[in-house]
């Protein structure tokens, strides 16, 4: 019941785990705002960290021109949260009340009653469910091209983009520069055609 839950009273509460939550932790701590923040726990079967704490390789973070891992990041990110001063907890919300000020948010043992709400929950990655699909995951299968594409398990390799839409058609010209060949598997016919023209197979020398 709610009314068993440990009650805490704060000026911020962040919801979410990975570099935006994390970022602004840091300066709202900073700001002696005294933060809490929910990082979740295996919210959509990804760990507190987010998207990042499934990528082997992370080389677009300035900051870091050898790359970092990103587990390695986020673990760097949370303890200068920390360092400052980020209450953190380990804990899905599962309900929030915004009708009302101060706000509140629910996780199975806490109720926060707050002034400000942040939401920096990101967003999950649709997998293909088929065999080996967990296996290959950021070693073969990415689900960002612009983030993996240029790696060089992919460069100079035949790939394919699975998808019909607009975000499937700007991915496959994106890998057209470091692919050899680019196969689009499409599910609809849905894509805008404008976006469906730009896909052109570039002649190789």
């Amino acid at each position: 019941m709610e009314s068993d839950l440990q009650t805490l009273r704060t000026r911020l509460c962040i919801i979410g785990s990975g570099p935006a939550a994390h970022t602004t932790a840091i300066y709202a701590a900073r700001a002696e705002l005294k933060p809490v923040l929910f990082e979740g726990w295996m919210a959509n079967d990804i760990a507190p960290g987010g998207q990042l704490t499934t990528t082997s390789e992370v080389e677009d973070f300035p900051g870091f021109p050898e790359g970092i891992g990103g587990i390695e990041l986020m673990d760097k990110c949370r303890a200068q949260s920390l360092r400052f001063g980020t209450q953190i907890f380990t804990e899905t919300v599962s309900k929030v009340d915004f009708s009302a000020s101060p706000f509140k948010i629910f996780s199975d043992s806490k109720t926060v009653l707050t002034d400000s709400v942040i939401l920096s929950t990101g967003a999950v990655a649709k997998r293909l469910n088929f065999t080996g699909s967990d296996t290959f995951w950021n070693r073969g299968i990415s689900a960002c091209a612009v983030c993996d594409g240029d790696a060089p398990i992919f460069r100079n390799k035949p790939l394919a983009v699975i998808g019909g839409g607009d975000s499937a058609m700007e991915e496959a010209n994106f890998l057209m520069a470091v692919a050899r060949i680019v196969m689009q598997g499409k599910k609809k016919e849905r894509g805008e055609k404008t976006a469906d023209r730009r896909i052109v197979i570039p002649e190789k020398k």
